[in-house]
């Protein structure tokens, strides 16, 4: 049933024909256009809630199928990337590029034995306000190695919290994002994933994360922990840096089992720059973390600089 309703996501999210030119949505939404999303958006919520909240998988994909259908007929509204859709905020994140070039929506759908689907899209902005889509098919269950570069096809799922936008003159932009993507029964991930354009594709991880003693960087960074465990992962603005709890075991002979691994009250962090996210250890934490941190949290601007008219 899940195979089925995974294709199912796929067939209704067609993607057209992207070039990925940065265009900046036009603000055209009519107030009839409006009252139609509103109606929209009440019966998203609603299917949104019951995907979450009904006890059998099966009748989950069926209220997530339904979901989508829904989603993709809101989003069909002319202009709708104006459409902010607050009424998901619960169980569905919609982040929006700064320069508004795109926005990509993530949510997830939880299983009964602790495991989790995850299903997004990425909406490019139009100048005639029509709709384009990049969909994403979560396809980390068959990921060998979570070091790889993929694309929309192949995307490592997860629900992303916060995008954090790095340019460097000359050169195409990418987008960093900050994700939760649970796990199983046992252990929970987050991740730090990087977003880039090629073309009509949405391209996954990039060789800028430096490693602690190690010669090649990675392409991204998962974090495994205890399920019970509350885990860190933010953006420092004020002073540009990716923080993140020090994961370690609880129990010394547990070296290496994720199971067991919870904060040990340190941080580390990324420091953002344009060719190598630096590994810092031992960082000061200046926001607080807050209970929001095990959750997804609300969107934040990032205050990167970015180049307008550009993905």
């Amino acid at each position: 049933m899940r195979i089925i309703f995974s294709n199912f996501f796929l067939i209704l999210l067609i993607s057209f024909q992207l070039p990925l030119t940065g265009l900046k949505a036009q603000t055209a939404l009519t107030e009839a256009h409006i009252q139609k999303l509103n109606l929209l958006q009440d019966s998203l919520a609603s299917y949104s809630d019951s995907t979450v909240s009904v006890n059998d998988d099966v009748e989950r994909m069926a209220y997530n199928a339904t979901f989508i259908k829904k989603l993709v007929s809101a989003l069909k509204t002319p202009h709708s990337f104006q459409y902010g859709f607050d009424s998901l905020v619960n169980n569905v994140s919609i982040l929006t590029a700064p320069n508004q070039s795109f926005r990509i929506i993530t949510w997830s759908v939880p299983f009964k034995d602790g495991s989790y689907k995850f299903y997004g899209t990425i909406q490019l902005a139009t100048k005639d306000g029509s709709l384009k889509l990049i969909p994403l098919n979560d396809d980390s269950k068959n990921f060998s190695d979570d070091n790889l570069i993929t694309n929309q096809k192949k995307w490592y799922g997860a629900r992303y919290y916060e995008m954090i936008p790095v340019t460097y003159p000359g050169k195409n932009p990418y987008y960093v994002l900050l994700g939760w993507k649970g796990n199983d029964d046992k252990t929970t991930k987050k991740v730090i994933e990087v977003l880039s354009f090629d073309k009509e594709n949405a391209i996954f991880g990039k060789s800028i994360f430096e490693v602690k003693n190690k010669a090649a960087n990675k392409n991204r960074i998962v974090f495994e922990y205890n399920k019970q465990n509350s885990m860190t992962l933010t953006f420092d603005k004020q002073v540009n840096l990716i923080v993140f709890d020090h994961l370690a075991p609880y129990e010394a002979n547990m070296e290496g089992n994720p199971a067991y691994y919870v904060s040990d009250s340190s941080f580390d962090g990324y420091s953002i720059s344009y060719q190598r996210l630096y590994f810092k250890e031992n960082v000061e934490l200046r926001n607080e973390a807050t209970s929001l941190d095990e959750l997804y949290s609300t969107p934040r601007k990032a205050t990167t600089l970015f180049q307008k008219g550009r993905h």
